[in-house]
């Protein structure tokens, strides 16, 4: 499979197709999960497990496994810097060798790079974005979620849209208020587990029975820690990462808006509600910086010409106000969120 050309897709079966679009989430929590999946394929455990290896080895998927939620776990962060250019590899050197930064791209904008800062507790955050300052001698600008409209980076990818949910019709929104001290309230084994699992599953048949190996305890107990995560929301989903670049998804802006505070409510629920909108949340202003943005909106596409048209459908339907296109040009980290202490 040649996952860097346009016909990536020609290879795929109709049972890589279901893996793809339908295990991005609900990937059972069971003692033989590829049981499950392979029934519900119509196709061996064993095949099953095959195929997720293969997607996985040709980069469709990213990772196998849960995706974290940095904000009830911890304490995170977007934050960007101005790199000077001719020390633009330096910087994104000392901030990439943070563990803790897990996504990194740069953006056409005076602030040029845009890196994410996730940590089990606000004063760890805080003091590497110190460390980055005095390391860098670059000022950072902090911008921590405020308010979670719609976060969601799943979606169809086996088929010919322009842009993310381009078959959908709308999506499920609320205004989520995110504390900047949260804490996930973890037992130590919950913690364990975690970090454990922060990287993805053990690429296995059973993947849960290896974790319950690695950590010494019962099977049954792994997964019934997993059930409490995922109803607590320190998991927001577990199942196959698709790699939205490898399929095609290449072309993504961050647009940041100048809203009325009075109105960022409304207007946050009715963009986040749109089902090209992939993330659509609030952050605070930043006046010492000259920083007017308070909400921000992500669209992902195929291709570029799609992108900016949503944007401006957006501006002239929905945000008719100021704001700034800020698209990524480069992507200099991204892996899963990184802990290295959660009790």
């Amino acid at each position: 499979m040649n996952t860097q050309s346009g016909d990536w897709r020609a290879s795929l079966d109709d049972v890589d197709a279901r893996l793809i679009d339908e295990y991005q989430s609900g990937f059972p929590v069971t003692a033989d999960p590829f049981e499950v999946v392979g029934d519900d394929l119509g196709v061996t455990a064993a095949e099953a497990f095959e195929r997720v290896t293969h997607l996985r080895e040709s980069g469709v998927f990213r990772r196998f496994g849960p995706v974290l939620n940095p904000p009830v776990i911890g304490s995170s962060t977007l934050a960007a810097v101005k790199a000077p250019e001719d020390r633009f590899d330096e910087v994104a050197g000392v901030i990439n060798g943070y563990r803790q930064v897990n996504h990194n791209y740069r953006r056409e904008h005076e602030w040029n790079m845009w890196f994410v800062v996730t940590a089990g507790s606000r004063e760890t955050r805080d003091r590497i974005l110190t460390e980055i300052e005095e390391r860098t001698g670059c000022a950072v600008l902090n911008l921590p979620m405020l308010t979670d409209y719609y976060i969601d980076l799943e979606f169809p990818v086996v088929n010919s849209d322009r842009f993310a949910r381009e078959s959908l019709e709308s999506t499920e929104v609320a205004a989520t208020r995110i504390s900047e001290s949260a804490r996930g309230d973890l037992t130590p084994f919950e913690g364990d587990l975690l970090l454990a699992i922060q990287d993805g599953f053990p690429l296995s048949e059973t993947p849960y029975r290896d974790l319950a190996a690695d950590l010494s305890v019962e099977v049954e107990d792994v997964l019934a820690a997993i059930e409490r995560l995922g109803e607590n929301g320190c998991i927001k989903r577990i199942g196959c990462i698709v790699n939205h670049v490898v399929t095609g998804f290449s072309n993504n802006c961050m647009v940041v808006w100048n809203v009325p505070d009075d109105e960022l409510d409304e207007r946050g629920l009715a963009v986040g509600e749109l089902p090209y909108v992939t993330l659509c949340y609030h952050r605070p202003r930043r006046p010492e910086h000259d920083w007017s943005y308070n909400l921000f909106t992500m669209i992902h596409g195929r291709e570029a010409e799609a992108v900016d048209e949503k944007v401006d459908e957006l501006a002239s339907e929905y945000l008719p106000f100021e704001h700034e296109r800020l698209y990524s040009t480069e992507t200099l980290k991204q892996t899963g969120a990184q802990y290295d202490e959660l009790v």
